[in-house]
This record gives structure tokens, C-alpha cells and sequence, in this order.
């Protein structure tokens, strides 16, 4: 076994097979892409890579497939089914992201292809069906894992790679992401949460769930996520720059088709992103470049029940500064992507001393954030003193709207 050093996991092993995946070429232009973008630009030591997150998702879905054995031996056939899923769920996990483009969702927002797809193409290369071949997965069994494809043989290893509520993907990103930018409220209690999982029988259908007493495990986790969304996803500053990202790479790639194919895609990375921002590039490659902020945020409105007041405001400054020189920025986000009604499939249960129940019936606080978080921000351009004098014209509106409320 070949041991590696992770901040997050403490050592990380991999066999020689995972070790060779490792130093195929489209894995190490993972270490190319940054796993949050441009946040770097808010949080300074934001800088760590996709490379290392897959490291992570795979080590903690290594401990988490472990403690579904040691908790349910009696959901696999035998000793070989046991090592053919491990291998499985590693194996997806460690390649789960091989088909993200330069900056991730930008990417895919210009070229309109996601990076499932990519993944897809990527692992029908000869090298990597001979790579998958050495790790003794079939491709297919893979794909399924990574895409959520509902035809999974595993349906519960695909809930813990590819979600929607317990995978190994987001309890890695989680962890890491919160202490690579220094937000404290993005931790939880990752080993109580792991500690708990538990292959849960439903009727005909073998599903992921948790032990009752990983119930507080699981309320940190939902709002681990929450806090990170909205310290650190959306911030205002990370929301501002994506704009200003995706109007450079529809400059830099006029023909988004000219990256359809794979081999040209996967020359493509942040650095050379980045490095094609020169001096006689646009308006919005130079402040992509130098970091320069032309929009300034006015206010943000974080509750459900903001949407008058942040729309009255949103056209008093277009009426005041113009349309051009206002940036609205709209996002909601389910705050766990529980159904909204309880008993639905797409949950998260809980095995109790009596029964299997949705979270929601054991759990005040994951019921109370059912539905979504809203996250609207005001921008207007830099102009002497437009900032300023957004901010007075908007907590104007806000005070009559209370006046009159």
C-alpha cells in the first residue's frame, strides 16, 4: 500500500493500481483545477485543489462503506461481494470529478456540457479502460455510481457517491473547504456522522441511512452546509468575479464547441485560463487579472420574507444609477435536499428501536430547514461615490418598508 499525508484525513492509503490512476494524465491536471474557484479571491489560502478533494472523498467513503459492513455484514453476499463494492465506491469516488472543466460551473455554464458527460467520455479512453481494468471495476458500474444513474446495481453506494444527502463527496468538500478558507462554522461532527450510517431495509429496497444516535451528526452536517453557502460559496465577492469569469471564458472560447472534443478539453486547466489573460485582453480579463472589484455590493438579503424590500431597492438604483451600472444576484439553495413532504423516497431515514423513520420526525431542527435559503445581494458599479450612496438609498427603502409593514 502506498500511504499519502492529507491535512483532513490524516494518511490516505491506495494501492498500486489507485496509485498508477493517480499519474494518468487527466488526474493530475486535477491538481490544475482549484476545488473553489475563484474563492481564493476572498479567502487568500483558498487555493487547494480537485485533486486532493478526491483524495478525501475517497478516503471517507473507504470509512464510511466500512462501518456499512461492520453494521450490516448481513446486506452482502459474501467476501468477494464485500471487496468488489469497496473497490467500487473508491474507485468512483476517486474519479468523480476527472470531468470538471477550468473553474468548474463556469466552465459549464459557458460550454453547456457537464462535466458527468465529460467523466464519461473520459473513462471510454483505452488508457482508462485499461486503468479500470488493473482497479477490477467495470466501467459501467462506475459510471452509474458517479452519474446517480437510478439503474445502479448499488442504488445505496450511489446515494454515498453521488447523494443527494449522505455522500462521501460533500462530507469531504465540507471539511476541507472550511479549513482551507478559515470558517469555522462549516466543520461537524464527521466521525459520529460516519460512525452512524447504516444500510437500512425499506420494503423491497436496501437504502442509506443512519442510526438514531447519529441524529445530531446529521443536524451539524445540514448546517455545515448552509454556513459554508453562505460565508463562503456565495460570498459576495466569489459571486462578483464568476460573473466577470464566465463573460471572460465567452471571450476566450467564442466557439464552445471547439472544446467538444475530449483530447482538446482536457488541455484545458485554471493556469491556462489564467495565463491567456494578457495585457491586450478585455476589459473583464483585466480585472479578472488584477483583482479589480468595479462592482461594489450594496445589500444583501438573506430571509424569504426580504424579497419586497430587496426588489424595491433592486429598481430605485436601476432608476437611480442605470441598468448597466446595477448588478441583481439571485440564489437559492435547498438547505438539505430532503423532499418536501415527509415519507418521499429522496430522504434521509433513521433507524430507530421501532421503526425507520424520515429524519424530519426526530429532528426539530433538520424539520424547521426544510425548504430553501435565499441569498440576494445588490451590486452597483464604482463610481466616486455610488457605493455610498446605494447603501443610504437602500436602507431608505428598507426602513419605509418597515414603516409600513
Amino acid at each position: 500500500m502506498i500511504r499519502i499525508f492529507d491535512p483532513i484525513h490524516d494518511f490516505i492509503e491506495l494501492s498500486p493500481a489507485e496509485a498508477h490512476v493517480l499519474d494518468l494524465p487527466a488526474m493530475q491536471r486535477l491538481r490544475r483545477l482549484r476545488q473553489l474557484g475563484l474563492a481564493y479571491l476572498a479567502f487568500p489560502s483558498a487555493e487547494h485543489s480537485r485533486f486532493t478533494h478526491v483524495l478525501g472523498a475517497m478516503a471517507v467513503g473507504s470509512r464510511a462503506f466500512d462501518e456499512l459492513v461492520r453494521h450490516g455484514p448481513e446486506f452482502f453476499t459474501n467476501a468477494a461481494d464485500v471487496a468488489y463494492q469497496r473497490r467500487l465506491v473508491r474507485a468512483a469516488l476517486l474519479l468523480h470529478d476527472v470531468g470538471h472543466g477550468p473553474f468548474s460551473h463556469a466552465c459549464e455554464a459557458v460550454l453547456g456540457v457537464r462535466h458527468e458527460a465529460r467523466t464519461k467520455e473520459i473513462l471510454g479512453l483505452d488508457e482508462w479502460q485499461r486503468a479500470l481494468g488493473a482497479l477490477e471495476v467495470d466501467r459501467r458500474d462506475v459510471l452509474a455510481l458517479i452519474a446517480g444513474e437510478p439503474t445502479s446495481r448499488f442504488a445505496p453506494l450511489k446515494e454515498l457517491v453521488s447523494g443527494p444527502n449522505l455522500d462521501a463527496d460533500r462530507m469531504d468538500y465540507l471539511q476541507r473547504d472550511a479549513y482551507f478558507t478559515g470558517v469555522p462554522s462549516g466543520h461537524y461532527d464527521a466521525q459520529q456522522l460516519l460512525g452512524s450510517l447504516r444500510l437500512i431495509r425499506r420494503g423491497d429496497s436496501t437504502v442509506l441511512g443512519i442510526d438514531v444516535r447519529g441524529v445530531v451528526a446529521l443536524e451539524s452536517f445540514v448546517l455545515a452546509r448552509y454556513m459554508m453557502f453562505a460565508a463562503v460559496y456565495f460570498h459576495h465577492t466569489t459571486r462578483w468575479f464568476e460573473r466577470v469569469l464566465q463573460a471572460v471564458l465567452r471571450e476566450l472560447w467564442p466557439d464552445p464547441r471547439s472544446l467538444d472534443p475530449i483530447e482538446e478539453f482536457l488541455r484545458w486547466d485554471d493556469f491556462r485560463v489564467l495565463n491567456a489573460l494578457d495585457a491586450d485582453a478585455g476589459a473583464a480579463a483585466r480585472e479578472l487579472r488584477e483583482r479589480i472589484v468595479a462592482f461594489g455590493v450594496v445589500a444583501e438579503y438573506n430571509a424569504e420574507n426580504d424579497l419586497g424590500t430587496y426588489e424595491a431597492c433592486r429598481d430605485e438604483l436601476i432608476e437611480r444609477f442605470g441598468d448597466n451600472n446595477v448588478w441583481a444576484d439571485e440564489q437559492t439553495q435547498p438547505l438539505h435536499r430532503l423532499p418536501l413532504g415527509v415519507g418521499q423516497p429522496s430522504t434521509v431515514w433513521v433507524a430507530t428501536a421501532g421503526a425507520v423513520v424520515d429524519a424530519r420526525e426526530v429532528s426539530d431542527v433538520i424539520a424547521k430547514l426544510s425548504g430553501k435559503a435565499y441569498w440576494r445581494k445588490l451590486f452597483v458599479r464604482r463610481s466616486g461615490d455610488a457605493v455610498a450612496q446605494a447603501r443610504e438609498l437602500c436602507v431608505r427603502v428598507a426602513r419605509a418598508r418597515r414603516g409600513t409593514a
